[in-house]
């Protein structure tokens, strides 16, 4: 019985390790490329690691401006992640708490993500294009908290149900208002649901391509366009790709590093309330 165990866990290690090889193989294939001389990128056998390692890729970015793309996704990303938690944990408190739009608004928020984001494009584009916010800091921070609301409210609703009543009724016996509740016991309480909730909204503004493609030209472009003008008709970039695709993951890796703590936890609880 206890040979049968130790089998049956080396064989969970080794599809463990088999799984977390072919995972991170991407992200190791990506940051060799960076460091690739051109000749070496597509050669055959392939280079598993190069003989002269070039940083010469990342420092080019720095040379030609390229990396100020890094800088306009953060300040997006960013902005609009603290407007969204914002907000969107303001409406789910009124949700839980309050009864606010009786038992369907929740489902209703969500469903506006059901919709195709190229169906609406088009008529956005055309909306910006009136009012002036194509090319914009406004412009992106606006849209982009607006398609993460959905996503905040959903899974703060669900957080915010599990602190209990009792404590913000005890608070509120003490004195306290509705807000001062809110900020001094019910957020502290739901702290990791609230970073894993800022996690993914973060991740998704920092990812989204389609609307920073059609409404960005020159000032605001963020780093998945600028990774996309590396491709062309008659050559690719292969080199800057990798490095400005390890330079973007940088952010979000150190984000998630940081707070893995309180994103196991908050994914955790979500978990278990299924």
């Amino acid at each position: 019985m206890k040979k049968r165990a130790t089998r049956e866990g080396i064989v969970w290690y080794a599809i463990s390790i088999l799984i977390l090889v072919v995972m991170l193989f991407p992200i190791y294939w990506m940051f060799m490329v960076s460091l690739k001389l051109p000749e070496e990128i597509f050669k055959s056998p392939p280079v598993w690691f190069p003989s002269k390692p070039q940083f010469g890729n990342f420092a080019v970015l720095f040379t030609e401006g390229d990396v100020w793309s890094l800088w306009n996704s953060l300040v997006i990303a960013g902005v609009s992640t603290l407007i969204a938690m914002a907000v969107g944990t303001l409406c789910a408190y009124a949700m839980v708490r309050f009864k606010t739009g009786g038992d369907n608004l929740a489902i209703w928020i969500l469903s506006q993500r059901m919709l195709p984001p190229i169906a609406v494009v088009f008529p956005i584009f055309l909306a910006y294009a009136v009012f002036g916010l194509s090319d914009s800091y406004p412009g992106l921070i606006l849209l982009y908290t607006a398609f993460a609301l959905p996503y905040v409210v959903w899974m703060m609703r669900g957080y915010l149900e599990d602190v209990p009543v009792e404590l913000e009724e005890a608070a509120l016996v003490d004195g306290y208002s509705h807000l001062s509740v809110l900020w001094r016991v019910t957020v502290p309480m739901a702290r990791n649901g609230i970073i894993a909730t800022a996690i993914f909204a973060f991740v998704f503004s920092w990812n989204e391509f389609l609307f920073a493609l059609v409404l960005t030209r020159t000032e605001v472009i963020t780093f998945t366009v600028q990774i996309s003008q590396y491709f062309g008709s008659q050559s690719t970039f292969w080199a800057k790709i990798a490095a400005m695709s390890v330079l973007g993951t940088l952010p979000v890796f150190i984000a998630v590093t940081l707070l893995q703590r309180y994103v196991v936890r908050g994914i955790s609880l979500g978990a278990v309330k299924g």
